[in-house]
C-alpha cells in the first residue's frame, strides 16, 4: 500500500463515507472552493491506478467505490507514523502526545482503559 497525497485522502475520505459515487457526487462532498470536476476525476484515476478505487461502467459515467478500507488505511498510517517518528513504538507516540498536549493523569488513565478494552476484545 502506498501513502496517499492531502488530495487523495481528502477524496477517499469522501468515498468511505458515501460509500460509491459519481465524480458529481464526491464533488459535492467537498468544501468550498471546490476543485475543477476534471481535477477530482484525475484525482479518482490516480487513486485507482493506486489500487485504492474501482468502478462500474454505465457507459461513459463510472461509478466509484473504495477497495481499500478506512481501517486498513488508518492502520497503514499509524503504522508508517510509529515507524517514522518513534521507532515503530506506540509508548513513545503516547509520551509524546502527552508531553505536547499536556494531558493529565485522568486522560492517561482513560487511555488505558481504552487499549486494556480492545486488547480483551
Amino acid at each position: 500500500m502506498r501513502e496517499l497525497t492531502r488530495a487523495e485522502e481528502q477524496i477517499m475520505q469522501i468515498l468511505w463515507d458515501i460509500e460509491r459515487g459519481f465524480v458529481k457526487d464526491i464533488l459535492e462532498k467537498m468544501s468550498e472552493p471546490k476543485p475543477a470536476y476534471n481535477t477530482v476525476s484525475t484525482i479518482v484515476r490516480i487513486l485507482e491506478r493506486k489500487g485504492f478505487v474501482n468502478h462500474k461502467a454505465y457507459g461513459k459515467s463510472h461509478e466509484y467505490f473504495p477497495i481499500v478500507s478506512k481501517d486498513e488505511y488508518r492502520s497503514f498510517s499509524i503504522k508508517n507514523l510509529l515507524a517514522g517518528y518513534f521507532s515503530g513504538s506506540f509508548a513513545k507516540l503516547i509520551s509524546f502526545h502527552s508531553k505536547d498536549k499536556n494531558l493529565d493523569t485522568k486522560d492517561l488513565e482513560k487511555i488505558m482503559e481504552e487499549v486494556k478494552g480492545d486488547l480483551k476484545k
